[in-house]
């Protein structure tokens, strides 16, 4: 079958829109656009939903000269170059040189979950099936008459008050954004000879309300000057899920960015999980790496080859390095190598196998230390048997492939429990240590043993824990002295602390007490709650660090637990926080949530012994870093273990006149992986910089800028107050906003209506309003700081695609989704269409979802008639629903398998471990769980938070004062 670029007409382009399933044509030339195939009539045969394949034979003609006997071809001797350059799910550097043929396949606009991974549940209808799809006869259509003119019989809901109402017609999406103008543009950058400059559109945010959307799209465009890059990969610069800047041009001089007001940082997220489906990192496993004398970076995509190929030209310090000597040779084959095909100099992301030298001892093995709490308060929850459970079904999943990894698993109340495995032994000793005040270790060895040699005595203790404190009495908690227990047990080799507490620590140098004050929520001296009780936990933790143990914590108590004081230890040893607030296994939907994401954290694969450095071009500096690590020195962040997908911002400084055309940033984490291999994993990216304020405006990223803001926020929180933290916020988009008016707009008549922001920026308004109505920062007097100190732990360690969603909940009408939504598409299963985050879209008959990736709800309007409610729930009636935390029924009709389909597929679809709860919320419910669903509708008015209008309307008057 014919691709659409061989359909083509000349002049005309393909681009694929994920969202809608189908490709988009662009006229380069004039840049119109249209959905239907140039030349075919509207209502003609669609365009193929495939990718097409490359064209063959595209080689490039240049070439370089070498050393005798090394001549070889620019791009390779027998490889094609990929013409398709520039159409990955971002829009990579224009490299200059021969313009590309039209661009024809790869999706341009990244919608997160869009993996190959079906719903693994009960058959899901074909596209178009069940409802509002005029599927088979019987089945009822959530669109009312009209929606299926051929069903012989039709439920007596079609006709319900209010229900059968035509819904109104949804205007098709135009990838890109608002303009066809503006992606005929970016269209046109591609295949220039040249640099093409930044367009900016402004945009009146009083006008233009916020389309959820335009989240999806991928950032600005990174146009690099010609020649700038020696490969023409696609993946010759970082894809933004691993680094990306909240600018793509960066301003020449300090008075410029400071003229714009938009911050410069990094948020980088190094070990990105990788879906079934995606592109794994590159491994260079010949021990040949080549480096910077001078500045240390690592060489690159961005580099000069000069004298003859012999030398390579630093493209952050400008120095001349001698290239190795094996560079050019493929150990494997043992014979002559392609430089050009080398990993390193096409891939921006790249893995090298480390030598000796990079290492300070030999890599050490993975080691897990599970430390269970299993007081009176943690047997009775059911979290002891949960938790063991889950560890005895995973033992199997923990990474484990050159049989190195030790495990030790310690219980503690008011006691320490050890439990000591001899070689050999089918069985485990359990040794009590009661002396808490000086911790030792009751034995020299057997307590932390080889996973794969004691197998069987750990599947056997871990079947009997439960057992063994089913009837324990003992209240209390010696939380720190199981940690020191714990220190004492790893600090040799490193590794993972593992910690379950169901209760406040009471026993040891971290015992802690409860103040938690209701009188003082809300007022100025609620930030002193979400500081750190104890010393001991931050120096614990430092601790930690340095001897290579991370910690993660585990939090279930009913009562306060000072979540503030115990998410140090994850925060300075890169870890993670989990909190369960009054966690009960025998609600299923608690034991399945917790079991969830603890199998997954004890799967995940972690990086070992790691330490990270983001090396800069000339004239910039990292001046500050946030997330969850340890500062060693200046610009060396000490990790002991990094987890995937957890996020890092790095705030950057103009120190002096940039004069070079791009600019090069360049993330290393030198890591031990758990299968004992040292390496180094590179992350680059190249930025162009500039000299107009308009292309600084043009270029900024609104979701690298609302990641810093969560940071800074609650950087602010804990050194200042909760009220500076929100006004410092606000504070900056006002200083933002006018920076645009003063610089970007012209005064006028018609000037003091409106509120101008760049288009690519729209969203950031929307994304602040969030942020500042978050349970981490919003302003309530009704918000448990153990609640808000975990929200703030999620908002300075989520990366991108998770935190978006956290601080703008989506929304989606599931009762007039379109008919293939909750279907198997090309990408999975398909989503329906996001909805704005306010309450005017709720109706009273309809079924809706909101989620934020950590909770889901679904809300249920008063006037739903039955058979939507027996089709979802399998109730007779709206009125015998009962509200609150609940697991939908799969059931067998076309409806109830595309809800769940779409339920399943949210908490599946983005990176990380998180399994969001499902909430059942009744239009007339429990006003509690209520208002927590409707406070998730940002853009309504709550309380005293502003709605979105509202929030205009006060930046605007800001604005008129400055």
């Amino acid at each position: 079958m014919a691709s659409p670029a061989q359909q083509l007409p000349p002049g005309w382009a393909a681009q694929w829109d994920a969202d809608s399933q189908r490709y988009f044509f662009i006229e380069t030339a004039s840049g119109h656009g249209q959905w239907e195939v140039p030349g075919v009539p509207a209502g003609g045969q669609p365009v193929p939903d495939q990718h097409p394949p490359a064209p063959e034979g595209a080689h490039n003609p240049r070439r370089r000269q070498y050393a005798a006997g090394q001549t070889q071809a620019y791009y390779g001797g027998e490889t094609a170059v990929d013409p398709t350059y520039g159409t990955s799910t971002f829009v990579p550097p224009t490299t200059g040189g021969p313009a590309p043929g039209p661009v024809t396949g790869g999706p341009q606009f990244f919608t997160p979950g869009l993996d190959n991974q079906q719903y693994a549940g009960a058959p899901i209808p074909a596209p178009g099936a069940g409802i509002g799809g005029g599927g088979a006869p019987g089945v009822p259509s959530y669109y009312g008459p009209g929606a299926d003119a051929q069903q012989p019989h039709q439920h007596d809901y079609i006709n319900g008050p209010a229900y059968g109402q035509p819904q109104p017609p949804q205007p098709p999406f135009t990838p890109g954004g608002g303009s066809v103008d503006a992606l005929a543009g970016q269209f046109g950058s591609l295949g220039v000879a040249g640099q093409k400059a930044f367009q900016l559109y402004t945009t009146n945010l009083l006008t233009s309300p916020p389309e959820p959307r335009e989240l999806l799209r991928p950032p600005p465009e990174i146009r690099l000057p010609p020649n700038s890059c020696i490969s023409p990969a696609a993946t010759a610069n970082a894809d933004p899920s691993y680094q990306r800047s909240t600018l793509n041009a960066i301003p020449t001089t300090s008075s410029l960015l400071s003229k714009s007001k938009v911050p410069l940082a990094l948020v980088i997220t190094p070990y990105r999980s990788v879906k079934e489906g995606e592109e794994q990192v590159p491994l260079v496993t010949d021990t040949v790496i080549a480096r910077c004398r001078r500045c240390r970076m690592y060489i690159n995509p961005y580099v000069q080859f000069i004298d003859g190929g012999n030398r390579w030209r630093c493209c952050i310090c400008n120095m001349s390095n001698e290239v190795p000597q094996l560079f050019d040779w493929d150990q494997a084959k043992n014979q002559p190598g392609d430089r050009w095909a080398r990993a390193e100099l096409n891939h921006s992301v790249v893995e090298f196998v480390a030598s000796s030298e990079y290492m300070v001892r030999p890599p050490q093995p993975a080691a897990y230390v599970f430390l269970i709490d299993v007081s009176h308060t943690a047997v009775q929850s059911g979290m002891v048997a949960t938790a063991t459970r889950t560890i005895l079904e995973n033992l199997e999943r923990i990474p484990d492939e050159e049989g190195r990894t030790k495990v030790s698993i310690i219980c503690y109340d008011t006691s320490l429990y050890f439990f000591s495995i001899a070689p050999g032994a089918t069985d485990s000793t359990m040794l009590v240590v009661s002396d808490i005040e000086d911790v030792f270790l009751p034995k020299p060895s057997d307590l932390l043993v080889n996973l794969a040699e004691a197998r069987t005595s750990l599947e056997g203790l871990l079947g009997r824990v439960h057992d063994m404190f089913q009837e324990n009495s003992i209240i209390g908690s010696a939380l720190s002295p199981a940690l020191e227990a714990a220190f004492k047990l790893l600090s040799p080799i490193g590794g993972k602390i593992v910690a379950l507490s169901s209760s406040l620590p009471t026993l040891g140098e971290g015992a802690l007490k409860n103040r938690e004050d209701p009188k003082i929520l809300g007022t100025a001296k609620e930030s002193g709650l979400l500081q750190a009780a104890s010393s001991f936990y931050k120096f614990f933790a430092i601790k930690c660090s340095r001897a290579q143990i991370s910690v993660d914590m585990f939090l279930f108590s009913a009562s306060y637990q000072d979540v503030a004081t115990l998410a140090c230890l994850p925060h300075y040893t890169t870890g993670q926080t989990y909190y369960y607030p009054a966690f009960n296994a025998a609600r299923s939907e608690d034991a399945q949530k917790f079991a969830r994401e603890f199998g997954e954290v004890l799967a995940m694969p972690i990086m070992l012994e790691a330490i990270m450095r983001t090396r800069v071009s000339r004239g910039l500096r990292i001046s500050s870093f946030h997330g969850n690590f340890f500062v060693q020195s200046t610009d060396l962040l000490a990790m002991p273990a990094v987890p995937q997908d957890q996020s890092y911002t790095l705030e950057v400084q103009i120190e002096e006149t940039i004069t070079s055309p791009f600019v090069v940033f360049q993330t290393v984490v030198m890591h031990t992986t758990c299968f004992g291999e040292r390496r180094l994993r590179v992350i680059t990216l190249a930025l162009p910089t500039t000299t107009n304020l308009s292309e600084v405006f043009a270029s900024a990223d609104q979701i690298a800028l609302a990641t810093l803001f969560a940071n800074k926020a609650v950087e602010r929180s804990l050194s200042h107050k909760l009220e500076d933290a929100r006004d410092f916020t606000f504070q900056k988009l006002v200083e933002l906003l006018v920076a645009y008016k003063n610089s970007m707009t012209s005064g006028g008549a018609g000037a003091s209506a409106q509120l101008a922001i760049s288009e690519n920026m729209k969203m950031l308004p929307v994304l602040i309003l969030g942020l500042l109505k978050n349970v981490g920062i919003r302003q309530s007097a009704q918000i448990p700081p153990d609640i808000r100190a975990y929200s703030q732990a999620l908002l300075t360690s989520l990366p991108s695609q998770l935190l978006i969603p956290y601080i703008y909940p989506t929304f989606y009408a599931l009762h007039s989704m379109p008919a293939e939504a909750g279907t198997v598409g090309e990408h999975g299963v398909i989503l329906p269409p996001p909805l704005p985050s306010t309450s005017e879209r709720l109706e009273r008959h309809g079924l809706f979802l909101i989620e934020d990736g950590q909770t889901i709800f679904l809300w249920v309007g008063r006037d739903a008639v039955p058979q939507l409610v027996l089709d979802v729930f399998n109730l007779p009636s709206y009125e015998v629903l009962r509200g609150g935390k609940t697991t939908l029924p799969v059931l067998d009709n076309p409806f109830s398998q595309r809800v769940n389909a779409v339920i399943e597929k949210i908490r599946e679809m983005r990176r990380g471990v998180y399994y969001p709860h499902l909430y059942v919320v009744k239009e007339d419910g429990e006003p509690p769980l209520r208002l927590w669903a409707l406070s998730a509708l940002i853009q309504d008015r709550a309380d005293v938070l502003p709605s979105y209008q509202q929030f205009l309307q006060s930046l605007k008057e800001k604005i008129e004062t400055r």
